[in-house]
């Protein structure tokens, strides 16, 4: 069997969606090379051990998360690495449209039938780099997250690729995220500014920190510009107390 389920070529309307895909659509943007700094930095997060699974999110719903990850996963295989994006958000998930894919299969049918992980990996048509959809909405997302299949899935996937990263639903809103960050290899929390609370931040890393999860650092998205361009992103460690 193969492993790619189907091929897409992305078209510039595909990825040329404000900043949705922009490392795709204009790679020597100013805002791409935000995001290829966000990746080296967190490859120096961690020197003292190998980071193959990824888990993005954060506190609460609209700071932007699936951006960062999606722009951050084409960064990474723009550096010749191969890259499995799962949208391991089976509450809203977003990849499919992101990428121009059907979602009428894809992780939860996975995690439900048994089927083979390889015949639901899509080619994004951004070299090296391919994506799991989430598939059809359960009614039971958490419990299939925490499951031996989903454990068995992360094991698979870090075999045929170099990374894999996951989207996941908000710490605040759900106990999905909790579930998978104790079972990856770091955490990058995504914080909107002028969004996210401070409150909200700290209760996130608190969580984060009750599973054993290894937060990496955190992204802090939609800075105010200073060069007239819509969106900036910065890399850091911690929260302000």
């Amino acid at each position: 069997m193969g492993l790619f389920r189907k091929s897409k070529k992305l078209s510039t309307d595909t990825i040329d969606n404000g900043v949705k895909l922009v490392t795709a659509a204009k790679p020597k943007d100013v805002i791409s090379e935000q995001f290829r700094t966000i990746r080296t930095n967190i490859d120096f997060s961690s020197v003292d051990r190998q980071l193959k699974t990824l888990l993005f999110t954060s506190s609460n719903v609209s700071e932007g998360k699936s951006t960062v990850s999606a722009n951050t996963a084409v960064a990474w295989a723009q550096q010749g690495k191969k890259v499995l994006f799962i949208d391991a958000d089976m509450r809203r998930p977003t990849l499919h449209t992101t990428f121009g894919l059907s979602n009428t299969q894809g992780l939860s049918t996975i995690l439900t039938q048994n089927q083979n992980f390889r015949d639901n990996v899509n080619d994004t048509g951004v070299e090296y780099l391919s994506v799991i959809t989430s598939g059809p909405i359960p009614p039971n997302p958490a419990e299939l997250l925490n499951s031996n299949r989903m454990k068995q899935l992360l094991e698979m996937a870090k075999e045929e690729f170099d990374m894999v990263l996951l989207d996941v639903p908000p710490m605040l809103q759900v106990t999905d995220t909790q579930i998978l960050a104790s079972n990856v290899d770091g955490v990058v929390l995504v914080v909107r500014q002028g969004v996210a609370q401070q409150a909200a931040v700290k209760r996130s890393v608190e969580l984060l920190e009750m599973v054993h999860a290894k937060l990496l650092g955190y992204v802090l998205n939609d800075v105010a510009p200073k060069n007239g361009y819509g969106y900036g992103y910065g890399y850091g460690y911690g929260y302000e107390q």
